[in-house]
């Protein structure tokens, strides 16, 4: 490899109550928050974590369910799996927890016996654009749900419309809100589908039918690389770029994993793709473009071997959490490790603001963690549930939104400088 800095690392240093009258912006839309990576803006999160700075606010029993909640001003949306055979969408008052409205459809999967450990219930985050609830459902349906009332819009179910498998796993991708469309990972592909009406526009990146091959884990990001503004994918075999307007493949490059678990979302840096797969490694793949071809290259290949955290990045440095439990700090520049922590949960969902990172392990576990590429700083934690909390956290403001298994619990910080900070990791 060479010595020199790579150019793109420069660039990233029903029945419903009448309560809810209308939805304002979310501020917490869709996986992994506003802008789809891990990292927020706003009140500075406190130095310390423990008994003294985590306050209770309100804690509301739920179906089981591994959905990350969907957070506007006015509620927190949230998905159930109840009685093994009904998948529930309802809407819960932000401030008290009390239900303003749910939606029902019958949806329930079994999963292979050697993935029971991670249960039957629904997966996927859903996502919210202000005014239309977007929920993938494991038997492979979208639905479009009014996030004022609940009541249904469209829907779509994949394996009728095409003819195609029920994945094994479930529908596990999160679904992708961008102007007048909704992407997805389903019927064995990626679809475009319209917001208003339910209409899909284009399918394409169909996989292989098989155990192995079939569904998806990942959810897409949109990002712009070479000067295009594209939908970036992770396949069970494949990471590529897909146009925005026919769904053609601009780029595609194999990604090695175990039984094709690929299950990060790819992150994006300049024109250059970052992922790790189960029982494998880590890459970088850088993507060019000369005239109308696109080429895809392995920049480096790293030693980390991620599983299901996606990763947050911070001054040239992606923070990981390992299929061994451990977290490490991986130099996007070269690929190597600049440390390794000791073993934590067998997943975290992390969020990061300024130099901190917040991470939810299934164990109930809050981290607080100071970015350093130095040394892992653990600079606190707090146990917040009891049961397993595999849902992707929330933030909004000065809350934390926990889904646990088999509820949704909201928390305040209670300790933390008046400053604001913004998405970019500056006061």
């Amino acid at each position: 490899l060479s010595n020199s800095r790579p150019a793109w690392l420069f660039l990233f240093s029903v029945s419903f109550a009448p309560t809810l009258v209308a939805v304002e912006a979310p501020s917490w839309p869709q996986w992994r928050g506003p802008s789809r990576d891990g990292q927020i803006a706003g009140p500075a999160w406190p130095r310390r974590l423990g008994e003294g700075e985590i306050k209770s606010l309100w804690r509301t029993p739920l179906a089981p369910g591994y959905s990350g909640p969907i957070v506007s001003d006015q509620a927190v949306f949230v998905t159930e799996t109840a009685d093994k055979k009904t998948e529930v969408v309802r809407a819960l008052d932000r401030r008290t927890g009390a239900e303003l409205w749910r939606h029902s459809w019958a949806g329930a999967i079994t999963v292979p016996f050697y993935a029971k450990s991670r249960g039957d219930w629904i997966r996927a985050t859903p996502a919210f654009d202000g005014e239309t609830l977007f929920v993938a459902g494991m038997r492979d349906v979208l639905v479009a749900l009014d996030g004022a009332t609940g009541r249904e819009r469209w829907r779509i179910d994949f394996v009728k419309t095409y003819g195609t498998n029920a994945p094994d796993f479930g529908l596990v991708c999160s679904p992708l809100p961008d102007g007048d469309s909704v992407y997805l990972q389903a019927a064995n592909s990626v679809v475009r589908v319209r917001k208003t009406d339910g209409q899909v526009l284009w399918r394409s990146f169909e996989g292989k039918a098989g155990v192995m091959s079939e569904g998806c884990f990942s959810s897409p990001v949109i990002a712009t690389i070479r000067g295009e503004r594209q939908l970036v994918v992770q396949s069970r075999e494949k990471l590529a770029g897909l146009a925005l307007d026919d769904g053609r493949v601009l780029w595609s490059h194999s990604v090695p994993s175990f039984r094709g678990m690929n299950i990060l979302t790819p992150t994006v840096l300049g024109d250059a793709v970052f992922t790790s797969s189960y029982q494998n490694k880590s890459w970088l793949y850088s993507i060019a473009r000369e005239v109308d071809a696109w080429r895809v290259s392995e920049t480096w290949t790293g030693t980390a071997q991620g599983y299901m955290s996606s990763p947050v990045v911070m001054d040239g440095h992606a923070y990981l959490h390992l299929a061994n439990g451990r977290f490490t700090c991986v130099n996007l520049a070269n690929g190597e490790r600049t440390w390794t922590s000791d073993a934590f949960g067998k997943y975290v969902s992390l969020v990061a603001q300024g130099n901190r990172i917040l991470g939810l392990d299934e164990r109930g576990i809050l981290l607080l963690i100071e970015a350093d590429p130095k040394e892992f700083r653990l600079v606190g934690q707090h146990k917040v549930s009891e049961v397993e909390t595999w849902a992707h956290i929330a933030i909004s403001g000065d809350e934390i939104f926990v889904r646990e298994l088999k509820a949704m619990a909201v928390f305040r910080w209670t300790d933390r400088p008046v400053e604001r900070v913004s998405s970019a990791g500056s006061p």
